[in-house]
């Protein structure tokens, strides 16, 4: 390795062709700062993840207050006030009827425990079930039970023979929602399954594809009907990226298992919750040791990510902030409308704060070989936009200007024609 090579091996990164790192050294806002003076618009909230801003000062606040205080503890058989006030607070913010909140740290992790607790409900209830219904280009994780759940391709080709089988309906295509509602039923009729997991209105890494609330909606009364738990995946829809807190709230869908995380510290550090009905704790509430929940991470609820959570759910109770969500739509509706007859581009989309378009190229997809030099111009222009293949998406946090987004759809364009006069 030669000498001035970092030795860090960074995620969703081929280093054989990527180059150097860009070297982050500050943020604010909804800016990030470099080693070398330039002010970089963050325009995907750092992988879907800070929601008021970098750095927030009541975030902040909360962490240094409690770092001298207890910064880890065990979270088997001890809890702290951190996490007690967080798990009030989601329950008081989330859809009534979600009752008990186990804490993870990532959002792989808070799907892997939703899986998990699916299959303990029905063994301990004295019903085996092990088939999961998911949907086609849906995305959960990078562990081997969220690999199993998400879309079998370039993500995880190499780790097929790791991964258990799954059942999957088609994602719900304009003009086709019948053939997915019936393809669910009929999973539903045919395996009994224990659960259906789903990405709630948008579909995020499987390239952001959107789909409508009763829609959603439908697929929940499906699964109720056929006693099938029902999982939502929230951990990139949450916190007002479709601009409902929830997305489920859109579609007054109730999920009996949910997963959180992402956005829940502000995008401070990691921590992720998965919520669950009554019902499943009671399956494994009892005076049978084997019917515990086997499930942990050494740093389950740790008390500075509790903080921050904490934190940043007070800030979620100002009635002002959580207009902010609606206000960012709609300035992000301003701006993609513009797109929506530009015959660069196809299938121009948003839901609530997210947008997306692809780029008409001949290869489409994740490896589009457009996908590389749309990374660079953007870079070029000072801006973080991560494009998925051809598709490019904007998801800023709720404290973007709007000149800040002038910039962001200027380059988009740019980048469109950059790309013409690249390839001719």
């Amino acid at each position: 390795m030669s000498a001035t090579r970092s030795p860090i091996w960074h995620p969703f990164t081929q280093h054989a062709l990527h180059g150097a790192m860009t070297k982050i050294v500050r943020g604010e806002g909804a800016y990030l700062f470099t080693e070398d003076g330039r002010r970089i618009i963050d325009a995907i909230s750092s992988w879907w993840v800070v929601t008021h801003g970098h750095c927030h000062p009541a975030i902040v606040a909360a962490i240094q207050q409690q770092a001298p205080l207890l910064n880890q503890i065990i979270f088997a058989g001890y809890t702290h006030e951190p996490a007690e006030q967080v798990a009030k607070l989601l329950l008081k913010l989330t859809p009534p009827g979600l009752d008990h909140v186990f804490f993870s740290d990532s959002g792989s992790t808070s799907v892997e425990v939703a899986l998990k607790m699916a299959l303990g409900y029905w063994h301990n209830i004295g019903k085996p079930r092990s088939r999961v219904v998911v949907m086609q280009h849906s995305y959960h994780g990078d562990t081997i039970g969220t690999m199993s759940v998400g879309e079998r391709g370039v993500f995880n080709a190499p780790y097929g023979p790791l991964l258990f089988d799954v059942t999957a309906i088609p994602f719900p295509e304009e003009g086709c929602e019948q053939q997915t509602l019936a393809a669910l039923q009929q999973a539903c009729e045919q395996h009994q399954p224990a659960a259906f997991i789903v990405e709630p209105l948008i579909l995020g890494a499987g390239g952001m594809q959107m789909y409508s609330p009763p829609l959603l909606r439908e697929m929940k009364r499906i699964c109720e009907a056929a006693d099938v738990l029902f999982i939502a995946d929230e951990v990139m829809t949450g916190w007002g990226r479709t601009g409902a807190l929830f997305a489920c709230e859109q579609a007054e869908v109730v999920p009996d298992i949910v997963c959180y995380s992402k956005g829940l510290t502000g995008g401070a550090v990691p921590l992720a919750v998965t919520l669950c009905r009554s019902a499943i704790y009671d399956a494994h509430y009892s005076t049978d040791r084997s019917r515990t929940f086997y499930h942990s991470s050494s740093y389950t609820a740790n008390p500075v990510a509790c903080a921050a959570a904490r934190a940043n759910l007070e800030l979620w109770q100002d009635p002002q902030l959580r207009q902010r969500p609606q206000q960012v739509a709609a300035m992000q509706e301003q701006r993609i409308a513009a797109f929506r007859d530009d015959p660069r581009f196809a299938n121009v989309r948003r839901t609530g704060t997210i947008t997306a378009l692809d780029l008409k190229v001949p290869d489409g997809g994740y490896l589009a070989g457009v996908g590389p030099t749309l990374l660079a111009f953007f870079q070029s222009r000072n801006l973080l936009l991560r494009p998925l293949g051809n598709t490019i998406y904007v998801m800023p946090p709720y404290c973007v200007t709007e000149g800040d987004l002038d910039e962001i759809y200027d380059a988009i364009s740019a980048a469109a024609d950059h790309v013409r006069a690249k390839t001719g």
